[in-house]
């Protein structure tokens, strides 16, 4: 199930953190450090048109809702977007993982999070465990499913 977007406080809570463009993973890290109760997702993001495939992406939850603070720069309608998750982190796992990857890995960017390998591949580069494939592949019914319709439309 899909759960639901909360675009004003995704809007708001990217206005208080900053967010930029084309760094979801980062945004949703400082959205989780700045929300209570928040939980850090990973994972994809489908919709209607380029790139007519999953967009790796990230966001938070809160409940039963879904803040999304790189909303602003995506230019959909929020109706329009349909998030794939495939690993939630609370803050204090969060935490831990970015400071250790901080210490092992200090050339690296900490973001995002893969889990423990074994990894399975997918597409050219990203990186997953079986969540991560099960949640691309989900994305990709939808991105094919979305655009089909769009098509048929036209």
């Amino acid at each position: 199930m899909n759960k639901l977007l909360d675009e004003a406080l995704s809007l708001e809570i990217a206005d208080r953190i900053k967010s930029k463009t084309k760094t979801p993973f980062d945004n949703a890290y400082k959205a989780a450090l700045e929300t209570k109760g928040a939980t850090y997702v990973q994972g994809f993001l489908a919709f209607v048109g380029r790139p007519y495939k999953p967009v790796e992406h990230s966001w938070i939850e809160l409940g039963d809702r879904i803040i999304d603070p790189t909303l602003p720069y995506l230019n959909k309608n929020a109706q329009e977007l349909w998030y794939f998750p495939a690993q939630s982190l609370n803050v204090k796992q969060l935490k831990a993982i970015i400071e250790e990857s901080k210490e092992d890995y200090p050339e690296d960017d900490p973001l995002p999070v893969y889990g423990e390998p074994p990894y399975e591949y997918y597409g050219n580069v990203m990186l997953g465990g079986k969540s991560y494939l099960e949640a691309y592949q989900a994305a990709e019914a939808k991105c094919r499913e979305l655009n089909q319709q769009n098509a048929e439309s036209n």
